[in-house]
Protein backbone atom coordinates (compact mmCIF):
# COMPACT_ATOMS: atom_id res chain seq x y z
CA UNK A 1 0.00 0.00 0.00
CA UNK A 2 1.27 3.47 -0.84
CA UNK A 3 1.89 6.09 1.86
CA UNK A 4 -1.26 7.88 0.69
CA UNK A 5 -3.20 4.62 0.91
CA UNK A 6 -1.99 4.06 4.47
CA UNK A 7 -3.03 7.60 5.44
CA UNK A 8 -6.46 7.02 3.90
CA UNK A 9 -6.95 3.77 5.80
CA UNK A 10 -5.76 5.35 9.06
CA UNK A 11 -8.18 8.26 8.66
CA UNK A 12 -11.01 5.94 7.62
CA UNK A 13 -10.40 3.66 10.60
CA UNK A 14 -10.53 6.51 13.07
CA UNK A 15 -13.65 8.01 11.47
CA UNK A 16 -15.54 4.76 10.84
CA UNK A 17 -14.89 3.43 14.34
CA UNK A 18 -15.80 6.64 16.16
CA UNK A 19 -18.58 8.02 13.94
CA UNK A 20 -19.94 5.01 12.08
CA UNK A 21 -19.42 3.71 8.58
CA UNK A 22 -22.57 5.13 7.02
CA UNK A 23 -22.14 8.51 8.74
CA UNK A 24 -18.72 9.14 7.20
CA UNK A 25 -18.33 10.21 3.59
CA UNK A 26 -15.33 9.99 1.33
CA UNK A 27 -14.97 13.79 1.33
CA UNK A 28 -14.18 13.77 5.05
CA UNK A 29 -11.84 10.78 4.74
CA UNK A 30 -9.95 12.46 1.91
CA UNK A 31 -9.71 15.71 3.87
CA UNK A 32 -8.49 13.97 7.05
CA UNK A 33 -5.91 11.93 5.16
CA UNK A 34 -4.61 14.90 3.19
CA UNK A 35 -5.46 13.48 -0.24
CA UNK A 36 -7.94 14.28 -2.95
CA UNK A 37 -11.07 12.23 -3.51
CA UNK A 38 -9.53 11.18 -6.79
CA UNK A 39 -6.53 9.71 -4.97
CA UNK A 40 -8.86 7.91 -2.57
CA UNK A 41 -10.79 6.37 -5.46
CA UNK A 42 -7.57 5.56 -7.34
CA UNK A 43 -6.31 3.71 -4.26
CA UNK A 44 -9.51 1.87 -3.28
CA UNK A 45 -12.01 2.18 -6.13
CA UNK A 46 -14.99 2.72 -3.83
CA UNK A 47 -16.00 3.45 -0.27
CA UNK A 48 -17.14 -0.19 0.02
CA UNK A 49 -13.62 -1.43 -0.73
CA UNK A 50 -12.17 1.07 1.73
CA UNK A 51 -14.56 -0.18 4.43
CA UNK A 52 -13.51 -3.76 3.62
CA UNK A 53 -9.84 -2.77 3.87
CA UNK A 54 -10.47 -1.08 7.23
CA UNK A 55 -12.24 -4.14 8.64
CA UNK A 56 -9.65 -6.54 7.23
CA UNK A 57 -6.88 -4.64 9.01
CA UNK A 58 -8.74 -4.69 12.33
CA UNK A 59 -9.50 -8.37 11.87
CA UNK A 60 -5.84 -9.20 11.26
CA UNK A 61 -4.74 -7.24 14.34
CA UNK A 62 -7.45 -8.86 16.50
CA UNK A 63 -6.65 -12.39 15.33
CA UNK A 64 -2.96 -11.81 15.94
CA UNK A 65 -3.66 -10.62 19.49
CA UNK A 66 -5.92 -13.60 20.17
CA UNK A 67 -3.38 -16.07 18.76
CA UNK A 68 -0.68 -14.56 20.96
CA UNK A 69 -2.94 -14.92 24.02
CA UNK A 70 -3.70 -18.54 23.09
CA UNK A 71 0.01 -19.27 22.58
CA UNK A 72 0.86 -17.71 25.95
CA UNK A 73 -1.63 -19.95 27.78
CA UNK A 74 -0.08 -22.49 30.11
CA UNK A 75 -2.78 -25.15 29.77
CA UNK A 76 -5.30 -26.16 27.10
CA UNK A 77 -8.15 -25.18 29.44
CA UNK A 78 -6.60 -21.73 29.94
CA UNK A 79 -6.27 -21.36 26.16
CA UNK A 80 -10.04 -21.71 25.77
CA UNK A 81 -10.58 -18.43 27.60
CA UNK A 82 -7.56 -16.66 26.08
CA UNK A 83 -9.80 -14.56 23.77
CA UNK A 84 -11.21 -12.94 26.91
CA UNK A 85 -7.68 -12.01 27.99
CA UNK A 86 -7.01 -10.66 24.50
CA UNK A 87 -10.19 -8.59 24.78
CA UNK A 88 -8.89 -7.03 28.00
CA UNK A 89 -5.78 -5.83 26.12
CA UNK A 90 -7.76 -4.80 23.02
CA UNK A 91 -10.23 -2.79 25.13
CA UNK A 92 -7.48 -0.54 26.45
CA UNK A 93 -7.50 1.32 23.12
CA UNK A 94 -10.83 0.28 21.56
CA UNK A 95 -13.53 1.67 23.81
CA UNK A 96 -16.52 2.07 21.50
CA UNK A 97 -17.53 -1.54 21.31
CA UNK A 98 -16.90 -3.89 18.43
CA UNK A 99 -16.26 -2.52 14.95
CA UNK A 100 -17.51 -5.82 13.49
CA UNK A 101 -20.82 -5.79 15.39
CA UNK A 102 -21.21 -2.15 14.37
CA UNK A 103 -20.49 -3.02 10.73
CA UNK A 104 -23.03 -5.85 10.78
CA UNK A 105 -25.65 -3.44 12.12
CA UNK A 106 -24.80 -0.70 9.62
CA UNK A 107 -24.37 -2.95 6.59
CA UNK A 108 -27.07 -5.65 6.77
CA UNK A 109 -26.61 -6.84 3.18
CA UNK A 110 -24.83 -10.24 3.38
CA UNK A 111 -23.41 -9.77 -0.12
CA UNK A 112 -21.56 -6.58 0.87
CA UNK A 113 -17.82 -7.31 1.24
CA UNK A 114 -17.62 -5.55 4.61
CA UNK A 115 -20.57 -7.56 5.93
CA UNK A 116 -18.86 -10.79 4.93
CA UNK A 117 -15.62 -9.74 6.66
CA UNK A 118 -17.47 -8.86 9.87
CA UNK A 119 -19.53 -12.06 9.83
CA UNK A 120 -16.45 -14.17 9.11
CA UNK A 121 -14.66 -12.58 12.06
CA UNK A 122 -17.44 -13.76 14.40
CA UNK A 123 -17.50 -17.23 12.82
CA UNK A 124 -13.72 -17.44 13.17
CA UNK A 125 -13.98 -16.72 16.90
CA UNK A 126 -16.78 -19.29 17.31
CA UNK A 127 -14.70 -21.91 15.50
CA UNK A 128 -11.63 -21.00 17.53
CA UNK A 129 -13.56 -21.49 20.78
CA UNK A 130 -14.77 -24.87 19.49
CA UNK A 131 -11.27 -25.94 18.44
CA UNK A 132 -9.76 -24.87 21.77
CA UNK A 133 -12.56 -26.53 23.76
CA UNK A 134 -12.04 -29.75 21.80
CA UNK A 135 -8.29 -29.66 22.44
CA UNK A 136 -8.92 -29.06 26.16
CA UNK A 137 -11.17 -32.13 26.28
CA UNK A 138 -14.32 -30.19 27.09
CA UNK A 139 -17.55 -32.09 26.77
CA UNK A 140 -19.89 -30.65 24.14
CA UNK A 141 -17.32 -28.26 22.60
CA UNK A 142 -19.75 -26.84 20.02
CA UNK A 143 -22.31 -25.87 22.66
CA UNK A 144 -19.58 -24.48 24.90
CA UNK A 145 -18.16 -22.48 21.98
CA UNK A 146 -21.55 -20.87 21.40
CA UNK A 147 -21.86 -19.98 25.09
CA UNK A 148 -18.37 -18.50 25.13
CA UNK A 149 -19.04 -16.47 21.99
CA UNK A 150 -22.22 -15.04 23.51
CA UNK A 151 -20.34 -14.12 26.71
CA UNK A 152 -17.48 -12.60 24.75
CA UNK A 153 -19.74 -10.59 22.46
CA UNK A 154 -21.83 -9.45 25.41
CA UNK A 155 -18.69 -8.12 27.09
CA UNK A 156 -17.75 -6.31 23.88
CA UNK A 157 -21.24 -4.90 23.30
CA UNK A 158 -21.52 -3.53 26.83
CA UNK A 159 -18.04 -2.03 26.75
CA UNK A 160 -19.20 1.56 26.12
CA UNK A 161 -21.41 1.37 29.24
CA UNK A 162 -20.04 1.89 32.76
CA UNK A 163 -20.64 -1.78 33.63
CA UNK A 164 -17.16 -3.33 33.47
CA UNK A 165 -18.70 -6.62 32.39
CA UNK A 166 -15.47 -8.18 31.11
CA UNK A 167 -14.18 -9.50 34.47
CA UNK A 168 -17.50 -11.19 35.23
CA UNK A 169 -17.75 -12.58 31.70
CA UNK A 170 -14.21 -13.92 31.96
CA UNK A 171 -14.92 -15.57 35.31
CA UNK A 172 -18.10 -17.15 33.94
CA UNK A 173 -16.22 -18.37 30.86
CA UNK A 174 -13.60 -20.01 33.08
CA UNK A 175 -16.33 -21.67 35.16
CA UNK A 176 -18.00 -23.02 32.01
CA UNK A 177 -14.68 -24.40 30.75
CA UNK A 178 -13.91 -25.93 34.13
CA UNK A 179 -17.35 -27.55 34.27
CA UNK A 180 -16.83 -28.86 30.74
CA UNK A 181 -13.48 -30.43 31.59
CA UNK A 182 -14.43 -31.90 34.97
CA UNK A 183 -14.69 -35.67 35.07
CA UNK A 184 -18.28 -36.92 35.13
CA UNK A 185 -19.35 -38.92 38.16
Amino acid sequence: MTPAGRRIVAAAEELFYHRGITAVGVDLIAERSGVTKRTLYNQFGSKDRLVATYLTGRDQRWRSLVRAAVDASSTPAEAVTAPFEALRTWSETNTRGCAFINALAEIPDPSHPAHRIAANQKLWLLNLFKELATTAGCSHPAALATQLLVLHEGAVATQPLPLDSLPGSTDLARALVQAGTSPRH
